[in-house]
């Protein structure tokens, strides 16, 4: 397992994922749900920053490596679907919106590698629609597990994390059907070929 300092970021993403769990489930005396808010917040913040910096790092001083090729999307994904768990237990998002973006995740991942095996994994190559879901994604999620209110970034006292929180995230399911329809658009042909018998047209 090659180590540089861009794959450590990513560990370092992937340790935030217990982390974030242990904020809600550790009991701990005195410790109220504002400072557990907070901290799950900071975690999953700090978390998110590290995505863009690995990727910067690795291309930039020459670090790319198929290990963190393979390990940085599914850190990205893990960080998401455990904080969407989280939010789900906590009370915070729906079981619907969260079934849209984990099983969206899910099926997108298990393409792109199928794909891949075919040597077409360009035919679903992240799309401008799939940034502005990671975009209200990675937006929504802090903003739901911070859960107070943002008066003081200059918003109206009813604009509290959860109100703007919640719908950021059911914009962010919104993008989440929109960009998987245009990934199983963009592999239809390798799909469609798939499925017929060898010397088929």
């Amino acid at each position: 397992m090659p180590l540089n300092f861009a794959n450590l970021l990513t560990w370092q993403r992937m340790l935030a994922i217990p982390l974030l769990v242990a904020v809600y489930a550790v009991p701990l005396d005195g410790v109220g749900i504002g400072v557990r808010n907070i901290t799950a917040t900071a975690l999953f913040i700090v978390a998110a920053v590290t995505d863009w910096f690995d990727g910067y790092v690795a291309r930039r001083f020459g670090q790319l490596t198929p290990f963190g090729a393979f390990l940085d999307p599914v850190a990205d994904k893990l960080l998401v679907c455990v904080a969407l768990v989280m939010l789900l237990d906590l009370g915070r998002i729906g079981a619907i919106v969260a079934s849209i973006i984990i099983g969206r995740e899910i099926a997108i991942s298990a393409l792109r590698e199928w794909m891949a095996t075919m040597g077409a994994r360009k035919s679903v190559a992240v799309s401008s629609v799939g940034k502005f879901k990671t975009a209200a994604q990675m937006t929504a999620i802090p903003l739901l597990l911070f859960d107070g209110p943002l008066d003081w970034l200059g918003l109206p006292l009813e604009w509290d994390g959860q109100r703007l929180g919640t719908w950021l995230i059911w914009v962010a399911a919104v993008l989440t059907l929109w960009s998987m329809a245009y990934y199983l658009r963009q592999a239809w042909p390798q799909l469609k070929r798939s499925g017929q018998p060898p010397g088929g047209p």
